[in-house]
């Protein structure tokens, strides 16, 4: 099971939005889809889906948050893995573009012969790239970090961090801008890499004026085995007091995290209509998740 798995916040096209990309990503699965009754938003919808093994996790939830590209996904396509490299990323390029719009045209830039950022249909943000096979090998999908506005240049704050509050963590490639790429300062990071545990994430810096920031609308969900990992991760992370409901915490960079504990997930996908209703009351009031009230309630 992945530690860490992206969540993607919808208004109510959870389940068409995994549906599409079924239809998009090879080796792409739905394995789960869960109906939460009388939630502030309504029923609420949760969709799981994996596209090459990583796992995604996404809710309708209502118009309250909508994906981010501060947040995006990158899809790398290895020419050694791939065949027909450059027209894979063509033809995902095509088939995320319809409806959507470009954030980086498709084409050829110095780091990539072929590269396309683009945000979907639905919202999500996806930077299709031809990788370098001679380079070390990265995942299908890595999630992809991007400090702007108010925490622009802080990238590098905010790997340390997160490698001191993870204990399996990893630091990967690291890029910096040179001089007289203003408004960007040098020695920021133009580009790094890092692993958690068994996920690998990006994380760029932008000091230019982009429209978008962190938000709820793309949150990474932190699966607990104990308590004492919920109450470390919480402990840890959560730098917004206001912002601490149902498990969620925001970071001091803005980045929501889901604090959950996996014997949560096991009863929303196991448990009978009455036993996930009982569980859904239970921790709908909760700010930090506590796993023995949810035990009870789900075996009351």
């Amino acid at each position: 099971m992945h530690k860490i798995t992206p969540h993607l916040w919808f208004n109510t096209q959870a389940k068409e939005a995994a549906e599409f990309y079924t239809t998009v990503f090879p080796d792409t699965v739905i394995t789960n889809i869960t109906t939460l009754s009388n939630t502030p938003s309504g029923d609420a919808h949760l969709v799981s889906f994996s596209i090459a093994g990583q796992p995604f996790m996404a809710i309708s939830a209502g118009p309250l948050f909508k994906p981010t590209p501060a947040i995006s996904f990158f899809v790398n396509i290895d020419p050694s893995k791939v065949a027909n490299a450059e027209q894979e990323v063509d033809r995902l390029w095509g088939k995320l573009i319809e409806g959507g719009k470009p954030l980086m045209e498709i084409g050829a830039y110095p780091f990539s012969k072929r590269y396309g950022w683009v945000e979907d249909k639905y919202g999500v943000s996806w930077q299709i790239i031809l990788t370098n096979p001679e380079g070390d090998a990265r995942p299908y999908i890595v999630p992809s970090l991007m400090y702007v506005g108010a925490v622009a240049g802080r990238a590098e704050e905010a790997i340390d961090f997160y490698c001191s509050v993870f204990t399996d963590s990893v630091r990967g490639i690291t890029a910096r801008y040179p001089a007289g790429m203003a408004p960007d300062k040098e020695g920021s990071l133009m580009y790094a890499d890092f692993r958690i545990n068994d996920t690998w994430f990006a994380a760029m810096d932008s000091a230019h004026d982009h429209k978008f920031s962190f938000t709820e609308g793309v949150s990474l969900i932190i699966t607990c085995d104990t308590q004492e990992e919920i109450n470390h991760f919480s402990d840890k992370l959560s730098a917004d007091p206001a912002a601490e409901q149902c498990g969620w915490v925001k970071d001091r960079f803005g980045v929501s995290w889901q604090i959950s504990p996996a014997v949560m997930g096991e009863m929303m996908q196991h448990g009978t209509p009455e036993q996930v209703a009982r569980v859904t009351q239970a921790f709908l009031p909760m700010k930090r998740f506590d796993i023995k009230t949810l035990e009870a309630a789900y075996g009351a």
